[in-house]
């Protein structure tokens, strides 16, 4: 890694903190630099305003979702399989500390800035590769939805409602066992509803 990268790195670290601290509007660039132990005019090289660093840390955030769902559909796989590990590209996610930090401190300002959030929405990709592995696995008669879209966003819902949510709010990490138990589950339910015989 470059120096200018291992600032950058030393930057954005320090501005996540910051921002969980005291909340965006409260977050300042002076302590950002402070706490990063780079000079004020460092952080401006690298991001020219607040506002600025909060959307390099958005797509921190969007780029671990997204490499975590580089992955393509595997046509020998059982749709059951196909699914688990659809579940477990955004499991793994859910069950590491540092990403969930950094998505309750992201929320926490979505929530609050309406641009903030479309913004954050428009770099993330899963819900197009979900229904990508849907709208495969319906092509060979493993799977019947009219829809591909609204299935895949039923699936993220099943693993976000008892995943995501509920542990972003308490500011906890499920276990990987909690983690598999909720995939298996959503996967069951999932097929239940859009499975077929030829599965």
């Amino acid at each position: 890694m470059s120096v200018s990268d291992q600032k950058k790195k030393q930057i954005i670290e320090a501005a996540i903190a910051e921002f969980q601290e005291r909340g965006f509007a409260g977050a300042s660039m002076d302590r950002i630099s402070d706490r990063a132990q780079v000079s004020k005019r460092t952080v401006y090289n690298h991001f020219e305003s607040k506002e600025v660093l909060f959307k390099g840390i958005n797509q921190c955030l969007a780029d671990q979702i997204n490499s975590a769902l580089e992955m393509p559909y595997d046509p020998d796989l059982p749709i059951r399989e196909t699914l688990i590990r659809l579940g477990w590209a955004e499991g793994e996610l859910m069950i590491n500390p540092c990403f969930m930090s950094l998505a309750r401190m992201i929320m926490s300002e979505t929530i609050r800035d309406p641009e903030l959030a479309a913004d954050m929405n428009s770099r993330m990709t899963k819900l197009s590769v979900f229904a990508e592995h849907i709208q495969e696995a319906i092509t060979e008669g493993k799977l019947s939805a009219d829809d591909p879209s609204v299935a895949a966003e039923q699936f993220l819902g099943l693993l976000k409602s008892r995943a995501f949510y509920p542990n972003i709010y308490a500011s906890r990490v499920p276990e990987r066992a909690e983690m598999e138990k909720i995939i298996e589950e959503s996967v069951d339910m999932f097929l239940a509803r859009y499975g077929t015989k030829a599965a």
